[in-house]
């Protein structure tokens, strides 16, 4: 059995679990109801129960995986309807935290934030959803800094780890990756600009195309919003 830890900067084996089932999850591979063996994926993954419990941890605490008496973890039920509410509130957290991004960042943090989305360019054009969804995350994570509020950015990260499933879920639909970098483009001009209302109106409707995406992606939740 492979350890927990895996050195050289490399992802833990726990988060490669977790991504999968995640994938598998919201593309319907896994419906709801169906059990999450510690044995089983341990086999599969060639890991100890320890990185795979944690991987069911993390999978619980986003909603996709409940944990059940006697049962254990199981792919958990969850709606159309119920995503979109998350998506929403998403959007106003993320509007935040690029309106004061926009006033706040200092210069290097500016210039960090458009090496990042520069850097994304190649992920895009090779198709490369794992690395353009690292470096979605790298620069929320750099707008979140950027309010310089401490309290907010725990709050942001915290909303963003239990969405980060179903936000790396959108990206499987064709067009999304190039689209998503286009309207990171648009967000990028307007924080240089120090116009934070522009910023904040460009990141609703960023994660609002996201939420289309996710819909047009997924074959596994009941299209219950219609």
């Amino acid at each position: 059995m492979i350890s927990e830890q895996e050195g050289n900067g490399s992802p833990l084996l726990s988060d490669k679990i977790r991504l999968a089932l995640a994938d598998e999850i919201t593309s319907g591979a896994l419906v709801p109801g169906t059990q999450l063996d510690e044995q089983q994926l341990g086999a599969r993954f060639g890991a100890s129960r320890t990185p795979v419990r944690e991987a069911l941890r993390q999978l619980a605490a986003s909603g996709l995986v409940e944990m059940r008496p006697r049962r254990g973890a199981v792919v958990a039920e969850i709606t159309v309807a119920r995503v979109f509410e998350m998506f929403e509130l998403t959007a106003e957290i993320e509007a935040l935290c690029v309106r004061l991004a926009a006033w706040r960042m200092t210069p290097q943090e500016r210039s960090t934030l458009r090496q990042l989305h520069e850097q994304s360019r190649r992920a895009v054009e090779e198709s490369d959803i794992d690395e353009y969804d690292r470096l979605n995350w790298l620069f929320h994570d750099a707008i979140y800094e950027g309010t310089h509020n401490a309290f907010i950015v725990e709050q942001a990260k915290a909303l963003r780890e239990r969405m980060a499933a179903f936000r790396r879920a959108q990206l499987r639909e064709a067009t999304r990756p190039a689209h998503s970098r286009h309207e990171h483009g648009e967000i990028v001009e307007a924080v240089l600009r120090g116009d934070g209302e522009e910023a904040a109106k460009l990141m609703r409707a960023h994660m609002f195309h996201a939420a289309s995406a996710f819909d047009r992606s997924t074959c596994v939740l009941e299209n219950d919003h219609n």
